[in-house]
């Protein structure tokens, strides 16, 4: 189905997004994912707003997107349901000129190897040859040969933090709409970087990867050159896929070529220049920094249980170092820790209600490896239920220690978040959050910060890991490498 000039083509929208660590004993099922359908998914995007001039240039088609927070490998049977019905309904509502396929890039299922790849090419299989499907990625998800061949625009977020993922999002539609007005289908050229470093290493608010990640816009600014993205991969799952990728698509091969090569020796030759985004230490010398320190609030990552990362959230090792301290469960150091998922601990904690004083047997109901579960024998301070991600939320107070407990597994980084718990983060000493590097609004609020490399199933140590299914040699695990080719591999467009 090929569209005139007078008529608007049929755009479906599409997607399963989650990242996975299979380091991480979480699993993800169908509970996991928020599922948006209809309106309900047109109007998750800003730009495809009714007052919007992307909204007016296509009749779109939201059919289903599954998006959840990150975990663990999905159960295998979970992402088959999700994959059934969105195949399904693009059997059923076709034909289309395009798919914009909404997807993370580090889902990892049970008994896949590739994920995505064997996703996008089932969506292929389910639309007319000449659709053109368009991809929307988080860098730090992998790409893959027979991802590639799937689909026929990528691109990828170009800033971590991701303050720019609706923008990315938005430059995807647009790239479907240009690609669908000219009726030309651009090539693309895909080179493999054989490193694979964590996020929190990778920031674009400081070099290398600033400098590195300011060329992708010149380069897409260039004659005949329709897209630019560079992946930094997903770091905390054990497949073959795991790596950094550059892609840059067009129409001239010379040029497409040449830049994609270009941005991969960039990230290449800084390999040994990447460096945490904040001073780092164990928990122990990032608890005895934030206590002497007059800044306040000071704030510490537990970077191994992230769960904005994979972790699965309810590790208990940085609770219980804090409850051993009795700076802290004395009272001298006022300490906010989020959040310790453990549903029946939650729910106990409302029926007793504010004021009550209570002992709660909390979180390790999924990750035991490292600690058991920790007592909470304290005081309730706070109960709500408004968090439509975390459900339940209480407040335990153990001394000087305010520890959030969540009926659901839940991140910490909006201002929002901290509204639902009723607590300001600012009024505390020091604020432990389980995140990696600090989003926007923690890194307002941090008067100081330290990341602490605390274990769990997205571990900063990836040495200490044990990736065995990686492909080798990689960056940093074979430090003494050769140098490799980086030479790109050019896909022709499908006809």
């Amino acid at each position: 189905m090929t569209s005139s000039p007078t008529t608007r083509p049929r755009i479906a929208i599409v997607g399963i997004a989650i990242e996975s660590s299979t380091f991480s004993p979480h699993r993800a099922g169908l509970e996991d994912f928020v599922q948006r359908r209809g309106d309900d998914l047109l109007e998750y995007y800003p730009f495809l707003q009714s007052e919007q001039p992307l909204r007016a240039a296509a009749e779109w088609v939201p059919l289903m997107q599954a998006r959840a927070i990150p975990g663990g490998a999905v159960l295998a049977g979970a992402y088959q349901q999700m994959e059934r019905e969105i195949l399904d309904l693009l059997t059923e509502h076709g034909p289309f000129d395009g798919v914009f396929l909404d997807i993370h890039g580090a889902m990892s299922v049970e008994g896949m190897a590739d994920a995505e790849g064997h996703f996008a090419q089932r969506v292929r299989e389910a639309v007319r040859p000449g659709t053109v499907i368009s991809t929307s990625m988080d860098l730090h998800g992998n790409v893959t040969q027979p991802l590639l061949e799937a689909v026929d625009l990528i691109t990828c977020y170009r800033m971590a933090p991701h303050e720019d993922a609706m923008e990315s999002r938005e430059r995807t539609v647009a790239n479907l709409l240009e690609v669908l007005a000219s009726g030309k289908r651009p090539h693309k050229a895909w080179v493999r970087v054989p490193v694979l470093l964590p996020g929190e290493k990778t920031s674009t608010r400081i070099d290398p990867a600033k400098r590195i990640y300011a060329e992708v816009p010149v380069v897409e600014a260039l004659d005949d050159v329709l897209d630019a993205a560079i992946w930094v991969g997903y770091a905390w799952a054990d497949e073959p896929r795991c790596n950094a990728t550059v892609v840059v698509t067009g129409y001239d091969t010379g040029v497409v070529t040449r830049e994609a090569e270009r941005l991969a020796q960039l990230y290449w030759q800084a390999r040994a220049d990447f460096e945490f985004v904040a001073p780092t230490g164990t928990f122990a010398e990032c608890l005895e920094e934030a206590i002497a320190s007059p800044a306040r609030p000071f704030m510490i990552s537990d970077s191994g249980d992230n769960p904005t990362a994979g972790g699965s959230g309810d590790m208990t090792w940085a609770v219980a170092r804090l409850l051993e301290d009795s700076r802290v469960t004395g009272g001298g150091v006022k300490v906010l820790y989020t959040a310790l998922p453990d549903a029946p601990a939650a729910r106990e904690a409302a029926e007793a209600g504010v004021g009550a004083p209570v002992r709660l047997q909390a979180g390790a109901r999924i990750d035991a490896i490292h600690e058991p579960q920790v007592t909470l024998d304290g005081v309730v301070e706070h109960v709500s239920d408004t968090d439509p991600v975390a459900g339940v939320v209480a407040v335990i107070r153990v001394g000087g220690l305010h520890v959030v407990v969540t009926e659901r597994r839940k991140p910490y980084h909006l201002a929002e978040d901290f509204g639902h718990a009723g607590v300001d983060p600012a009024e505390f000493d020091i604020v432990i959050s389980k995140v990696g590097y600090l989003e926007p609004y923690l890194y307002g609020l941090a008067a100081d910060w330290r990341m602490a490399l605390t274990p769990g199933g997205v571990d900063q140590d990836l040495l200490r890991l044990g990736h065995e299914r990686i492909e080798r040699p990689m960056y940093p695990f074979d430090p003494g490498m050769a140098e490799p080719s980086l030479s790109a591999t050019v896909l022709s467009p499908r006809h």
